[in-house]
């Protein structure tokens, strides 16, 4: 990661799993190798959103429960919920981490999210670092380890994709601050593990983790005129409300 970048920082509130995505591949249809990083943090209706080689009409009792509040992501991974958690979407350039393989990419953005639940006097380690976690697949989020999952008490606390074009790195994920309820398929939250913190502090300390971690600067910024005609294409094709 640069020294000392300038990002942009977008903040978006309680959206709809269409509008999160749709914002999301905006961002990512917009983005050319020369623009500025950008930081979005956001928060959700109660939703669920599936990995893009999945189709929500395959869990047809969450799209019930969820009044049809789902959409799917343009990263992979499985089923996540929503509505309790704030997430974060990163682009970059290429060339900012281009002597990383991916998975030392992961490795290298997600010490913010370390640093952040270090903050919170959580003791936070990669999957990969904990010797009692097996990796596995799920087709839910919180049920399967990835090397750099996030670890805490040796349990999963939320979860992180990626997606890469030539020009661009695209990576988001979530962290739950609220228990939704003690399904399996939820996962932990901040407040199962005793700690108690609101979304505008959440947000404070996500933003402040970044900063240190990367010494990088952030300067609020809205969608800018070619980001809205693209969020308004995706939107006007109805995106991923129901999947052809």
């Amino acid at each position: 990661m640069q020294n000392s970048a300038i990002f942009r920082v977008i903040h978006t509130y309680n959206q709809s799993a269409v509008m999160n995505m749709a914002i999301d591949k905006a961002l990512v249809l917009s983005f050319k190798k020369e623009d500025q990083p950008i930081l979005r943090l956001y928060t959700w209706q109660n939703s669920f959103t599936v990995g893009v080689s999945q189709n929500t009409n395959t869990y047809e009792a969450y799209v019930k429960q969820y009044k049809a509040n789902c959409a799917k992501r343009i990263t992979g991974g499985g089923v996540l919920f929503h509505g309790h958690d704030l997430s974060y979407s990163l682009v970059l350039p290429t060339f900012y981490l281009e002597n990383l393989s991916v998975k030392q990419s992961y490795e290298k953005i997600c010490t913010f999210l370390l640093c952040f639940y270090k903050s919170l006097n959580l003791e936070a380690r990669y999957a990969k670092d904990v010797s009692t976690i097996n990796l596995s697949k799920s087709d839910f989020c919180q049920i399967g380890y990835e090397a750099y999952d996030i670890i805490i008490n040796g349990k999963k606390i939320g979860g992180n994709a990626q997606k890469r074009t030539k020009n661009m790195i695209f990576q988001h994920g979530s962290i739950p601050l609220y228990t939704n309820n003690k399904n399996r398929e939820m996962g932990i939250s901040l407040e199962d593990l005793g700690v108690n913190i609101s979304y505008k502090k959440a947000i404070e300390g996500l933003k402040y983790a970044f900063i240190n971690t990367f010494n990088a600067k952030l300067e609020e910024s809205n969608l800018n005129e070619k980001e809205h005609l693209n969020l308004e294409k995706i939107l006007g094709k109805k995106y991923d409300t129901a999947e052809k």
